[in-house]
Formats: structure tokens, C-alpha cells, sequence
């Protein structure tokens, strides 16, 4: 999967912010070799989706796609964590899967 990196246009009002998240976070802590790339993106999508970061979730959730998560599996975790993170967010992490899927699907 090719590198992830911040929105570029973010960087016009917090150029720092992009440079920390492009040179730290997916340059360094992505790329570790302690989790696959596939295990460090459903450790992410569950905080996400626990968290209710939805915001961040829909970019997460394709992440996951591209790194070998399947449907099935994103379901599940979303389903298991309803009960330690609260049903309206699983609900709301299901919605933005059923979206991504339908428009990939579509596509």
C-alpha cells in the first residue's frame, strides 16, 4: 500500500501538524515492524470507532480495505466492540462501512 500522508491543503494552516503526522506518525510508527500494516489498521479503526472519531473512521476504514482487512472482519469487530464501546457507535462505524462498501461497490 502506498505511504499514507496528511491532506495536503492542511498544510497552508498547520504545516507543522502535517509534517508530524507525514514524517512521526505514518513515517515511523506505521512502518514499525512490531504489527502488520493489516493489524495496525484494525487496532486503529476499533480506537476510531470506539472513540467516536468519525471523522477520522471513513479514511481509516478504506486504509483497512487496502490493508487486507475484509468486509467480514471490519463487521465483526465493529459487532464485538458494541458491547465494550456502546451501540451508537458501532452503529455509526457499521453506517460508515455499509457507505464505503456500497460506493466501492458501485464504482
Amino acid at each position: 500500500m502506498p505511504k499514507q500522508s496528511a491532506p495536503q491543503e492542511l498544510a497552508e494552516i498547520a504545516p507543522k501538524l502535517v509534517e508530524v503526522t507525514n514524517d512521526v506518525l505514518f513515517g515511523d510508527v506505521w512502518e514499525r515492524p512490531g504489527l502488520s500494516p493489516r493489524d495496525r489498521s484494525l487496532v486503529t479503526v476499533s480506537v476510531l470507532a470506539a472513540l467516536y472519531r468519525g471523522e477520522q473512521l471513513g479514511y481509516h476504514l478504506r486504509v483497512a480495505l487496502k490493508n487486507g482487512l475484509t468486509v467480514e472482519e471490519l463487521s465483526e469487530a465493529i459487532t464485538h466492540l458494541a458491547f465494550y464501546a456502546g451501540w451508537p457507535n458501532a452503529m455509526t462505524a457499521i453506517n460508515q462501512l455499509k457507505q464505503i462498501t456500497e460506493a466501492t461497490e458501485s464504482a
